[in-house]
């Protein structure tokens, strides 16, 4: 096959895009940790400002190597920067101020020839953009409010909704802040250059910010949907410059936030029978997406928007819809937020009392288990008679064989001890029924004509004293303190739940919690446009796939499948997307294979089995696709950001059979040689629409950029599975070092 590769062009034309062969790296630092670069950063602050911040910080050999570090996903070894990436060189040119950022800059055209062309930056540009990430994070971090989410350690959107389900209390008016689809022009630059100046003293860093705008290297995007997907068209600088751009509305809403909290502070309600609610306002920003929510009236909620808004329009200088931006109330409307739906319920909807069904089943089973014990020990006492009668036969014959009962033989000790353990039992068990225990007690100390003194004094004294040692041995051992102590726990348990079910019924009304739910709508339109079912909504196969390697197919539903459930594993009906990616999507892949080898669904299913097995070159059997039982054991256990499913569902890579060279592997400082070309088939082409229209394209959904569709990427064998399975995205592969085969 013969294959002619296209060169992309640098976006300086005097300079060639195959440059020399640069010198090897000979810089002997290791990467800094994050407890030095902060001793570092704040080395450089003086007068209420941090000065020469790219000269001091940013430049130096340790702060690259760790942004270096930082790229590489899952690795964290000090030896993993290529040899031949000059650390050194780099810092010098930053150093001297000779960087120029028009050389790192690829362009790459549609391939409809219509739309703006994307510009991506080389893998030395992508170390300097994420040495500035991190040294603004160290300033910024610590400065951001409480409820500033996304691009921070440990800030992202499981955390905002664990926020929302567990904070938030009685909401009953709420907006979402909608921006009309805009990209930072000129003054929003200078606004944020302005907004930086504030805290960082140092134009050369200030200048390297400007320039990454102006060859729209850093381009953000508000109102759209392309932030915190793992696009290649989102710079990793876009997530802490939005953050400083909306630092100030945060402070804002934070201000009014302490202010309406002192107003209306909460009254002691210890001596005084009445629900208060006081007054509250939350806020949840999660990069461009902002959520208030207020406890209070409508007319406190609506000043409050007219607040927010006239912020963003005059200090921020951003559009806002303000058709889309209006209030709601949290009971009777949903909110979209974060990719999920949001609503206001009774705490009885999300903790349901059991219903009527499952009590009858509950008193069933507490019945059928009573019974079956109560038959196991019938059984047990009927098995103890009949050794028991063996026994005594046994040894009655054995004592009349010998003419008399006087014998040697030692049977007669284990038969007794035998009987003694029995005994043993039997009274154990006595004394566990209580009932028994107070029938026996009533019938031996009542009604007794030994307690008439008349009687007593005809009666011999020993008579009397043997019966007084008998009812106290009757009282110590058959009195039942223990049934009255079990009475009194069973009534203190009646009065426990009764109290319980009265908080249950005032708390559902007068408390409102958050519901969280997938919006499953949603779901099952993108799974009908990617093609993982028809128009009936059963699994069809994806004929695209159908070239890639069986194990390749697999990957590329399991890394579906399993960002889905990363996704909306906080979500009230999580088991609703469990059934999507355990149905339709498992038996998608199912007759794909079956598609590929001509054959039926039953035939692929007995040979990969329904947990899609496959066998690796060592013999072994790997499971990618996530089991029957791992999803049904899924829940919401942990916090993290996890990546929508948009990169990996718009996306194929289709392997080209080609015998060819085709050279390093694009992953970030990957050394390995042996890969293979694969070409990138976006969704919206194969579709022929358009991502921008509504009515063909699932709303809410992203999509990666035109300029990538039929370019190729050099990968090696572990990138291209990670890829594939979703543990790496297209952020962490140099894109800028595709190729375009004819």
């Amino acid at each position: 096959m013969l294959i002619k590769y296209r060169r992309f062009s640098k976006l300086n034309p005097r300079v060639s895009c195959f440059e020399s062969p640069r010198p090897l790296c000979t810089s002997t630092a290791s990467p800094i940790s994050r407890a030095d670069l902060e001793t570092l950063v704040l080395c450089q602050y003086r007068g209420g400002q941090f000065h020469d911040l790219l000269r001091s910080v940013i430049s130096t050999p340790p702060v690259l190597l760790a942004a270096c570090q930082n790229l590489v996903p899952g690795k964290r070894s000090s030896d993993i920067v290529s040899i031949r990436f000059p650390v050194d060189t780099l810092a010098l040119s930053l150093q001297t101020d000779s960087f120029d950022v028009g050389v790192h800059c690829v362009r790459l055209h549609p391939s409809r020839k219509k739309g703006e062309s994307l510009i991506l930056s080389d893998l030395h540009l992508k170390v300097v953009t994420e040495a500035v990430r991190m040294v603004l994070e160290v300033v910024y971090d610590s400065r951001f409010a409480t409820f500033s989410y996304g691009g921070r350690v440990s800030m992202g959107r499981h955390t905002a909704i664990r926020y929302l389900k567990s904070s938030v209390q009685n909401p009953n008016w709420w907006f979402r802040v909608h921006f009309h689809q805009q990209k930072f022009n000129s003054d929003q630059v200078q606004k944020l250059v302005s907004i930086m100046k504030n805290k960082i003293e140092d134009q050369v860093l200030i200048n390297l910010i400007v320039k990454l705008f102006e060859f729209r290297v850093v381009d953000i995007e508000l109102g759209g949907f392309c932030f915190g997907r793992g696009f290649p068209q989102e710079s990793g600088l876009n997530s802490i410059l939005v953050n400083i751009y909306f630092n100030g509305l945060d402070k804002d809403i934070q201000n009014v936030r302490l202010n309406i909290n002192e107003k209306h502070s909460e009254l002691d309600t210890n001596d005084i029978a009445v629900f208060h609610k006081p007054v509250r306002v939350y806020a949840v920003r999660y990069l461009d997406e902002i959520l208030v929510i207020t406890s209070g009236s409508k007319v406190l909620m609506s000043s409050l928007k007219d607040r927010v808004v006239n912020f963003l329009e005059r200090e921020l200088e951003v559009k806002v819809d303000k058709l889309k931006t209006a209030l709601h109330s949290a009971t009777l409307e949903k909110i979209d937020f974060l990719g999920m739906e949001i609503q206001a319920v009774s705490p009885m909807v999300l903790h349901p009392p059991m219903s009527e069904k499952a009590m009858r089943a509950q008193k069933k089973y507490l019945k059928m288990k009573e019974m079956k014990a109560l038959e196991l020990k019938n059984a047990r006492e009927t098995i103890r008679k009949k050794l028991g009668m063996k026994i005594l036969n046994h040894l009655f014959k054995k004592l009349k064989r010998m003419q008399g009962f006087q014998s040697e033989a030692s049977i007669e000790t284990e038969v007794s001890e035998m009987f003694r353990m029995w005994a043993n039992d039997v009274v154990e068990e006595f004394f566990r029924s209580q009932e028994d225990c107070w029938n026996w007690h009533w019938k031996l100390s009542s009604g007794d004509f030994f307690n008439i003194r008349k009687i007593r004094d005809q009666l011999p004294e020993d008579l009397v004293n043997a019966y007084d040692e008998f009812q106290e041995k009757v009282v110590k051992y058959m009195q039942p303190k223990r049934l009255q102590k079990a009475l009194r726990e069973e009534q203190m348990k009646e009065s426990v739940e009764m109290q319980k079910y009265d908080n249950s019924i005032v708390e559902d009304l007068t408390k409102l919690c958050m519901k969280v739910i997938a919006p499953m709508n949603l779901v099952r339109n993108a799974v009908k446009m990617a093609g993982f079912t028809n128009s009936m909504g059963r699994p069809r196969p994806i004929k695209l796939l159908i070239p890639l390697e069986d194990v390749d197919i697999i990957k590329w539903y399991a890394g579906v499948g399993r960002r889905w459930l990363n996704y909306f594993c906080c979500c009230r009906n999580f088991k609703m997307v469990k059934t999507v990616v355990n149905y339709h999507l498992r038996f998608s892949c199912i007759l794909t294979l079956a598609e590929k080898h001509e054959s039926k669904k039953v035939e692929a299913i007995r040979h990969y089995t329904k947990d899609l097995k496959v066998v690796d070159a060592n013999g072994m059997e790997q499971v990618y696709f996530p089991t029957e039982r791992e999803i049904k054991m899924m829940g919401d256990k942990s916090l993290s950001d996890p990546i929508p499913v948009d990169g990996a569902l718009c996306m194929s890579l289709i392997r080209l059979a080609s015998d060819d060279p085709s050279g390093r592997c694009v992953a970030h400082f990957c050394d390995r040689t042996d890969t293979i070309l694969y070409r990138v088939r976006l969704l919206q082409n194969r579709l022929n629409v358009d991502p921008q229209d509504p009515k063909k394209w699932v709303m809410g959904m992203g999509a990666i950029h035109e300029s990538l569709n039929r370019k190729c990427l050099p990968l090696c064998t572990e990138h291209i599975s990670n890829l594939y399975l979703g543990n790496i995205t297209l952020q962490d592969i140099d894109c800028a070092s595709c190729v375009d085969v004819l």
